[in-house]
């Protein structure tokens, strides 16, 4: 290759780094520190081009994996997956250089990162299995430069030793993520903890989902839920055990003191103390994911409404 093509494909290459960084403020400008979250404390919620793109269970999957490498954004793990197979949707998934699964892995680069096994991946582990796939391209990014931000170009470099491709993936990356995002009515944004991002990740994943009474999801042969069955989900998605009934959420606490903005992650709840009657999971803005009730289906609205009940909310991060 040439100096001068050399010199405009590192301006380009510059170019939309920075235009990335704009979108998940990383490169340490702040000191990125959470999976999904940007410098600025903002988390990074899927464009609706990425909802439409992105399959449910393999958008959560990115999300999930991002979370245990601080600094990685999960639109970059989403940006390889899509660059590599279309997010598992190439009916072949192996390369020309032996490279196999939704995530083109040698297997014996796989075999270095494959362990331990992710929640919900195969034993032994495989390069064909998207959970193994993903947690396995999380771990390889993080050991070369994404954890901290500290260098996510190099991170993607590593994965594939091309400029073009670490361009390609960043340009990707950048459409699937919100800039601008959600604030409370306080007119703050409040960032979520990792477990919170996780559980709102799960939940976003389970829209259009049917409610059903008793129903606590697909790993439970149930092809929806209640209530509080996909806040229960939710957080068990992020390793954190919730009781199975509302009223039980609600009596574990911690309760966010009245007046007191809430966070996204917050249970919110319906009724009175001694009789709830409905739990949400607040997302910001004002705004829940929810399984309202029986002939409806998993939606996202506000947590306010006429006649609603609304009795306070529950902050789960806040647990000892």
């Amino acid at each position: 290759m040439g100096t001068a093509v050399k010199a405009a494909v590192g301006t380009t290459a510059g170019l939309l780094f920075l235009a990335v960084i704009a979108v998940v403020g990383i490169a340490g400008i702040a000191g990125s520190t959470t999976s999904g979250i940007t410098a600025t404390g903002a988390t990074l919620l899927p464009t609706r081009a990425a909802l439409a793109d992105i399959p449910a269970r393999m958008l959560t999957l990115y999300q999930q994996a991002a979370a245990t490498c601080p600094g990685l954004p999960w639109t970059v793990l989403a940006a390889i997956g899509k660059t590599e197979t279309d997010h598992a949707r190439n009916p072949h998934m192996i390369s020309t250089a032996g490279a196999v699964g939704p995530m083109q892995f040698l297997p014996s680069t796989f075999a270095t990162y494959a362990t331990p096994v992710p929640p919900g991946g195969k034993t032994p582990p495989t390069p064909w299995d998207p959970v193994d796939a993903v947690y396995a391209a999380a771990r390889l990014l993080c050991t070369n430069g994404a954890r901290d931000g500290r260098n996510l170009r190099g991170a993607i470099f590593a994965y594939n030793h091309d400029t073009a491709y670490v361009n390609d993936v960043l340009h990707t990356a950048a459409t699937y993520a919100v800039s601008d995002q959600p604030t409370n009515p306080d007119g703050a944004f409040h960032a979520p903890t990792p477990q919170a991002a996780i559980a709102i990740a799960y939940a976003r994943a389970q829209l259009g989902r049917p409610y059903i009474w008793g129903g606590e999801g697909p790993t439970h042969d149930s092809v929806g839920f209640d209530c509080s069955g996909l806040t229960q989900a939710a957080y068990a998605a992020a390793g954190i055990r919730l009781q199975r009934v509302a009223q039980d959420q609600y009596n574990a606490g911690p309760h966010v003191p009245d007046r007191t903005p809430l966070r996204p992650g917050d249970l919110v709840f319906y009724g009175t103390p001694t009789h709830v009657h409905h739990v949400g999971l607040y997302v910001g803005a004002g705004r829940m994911i929810d399984a309202p009730r029986p002939h409806e289906v998993i939606r996202e609205e506000p947590i306010r409404y006429a006649g609603d009940q609304y009795l306070g909310a529950v902050r789960v991060s806040a647990r000892p």
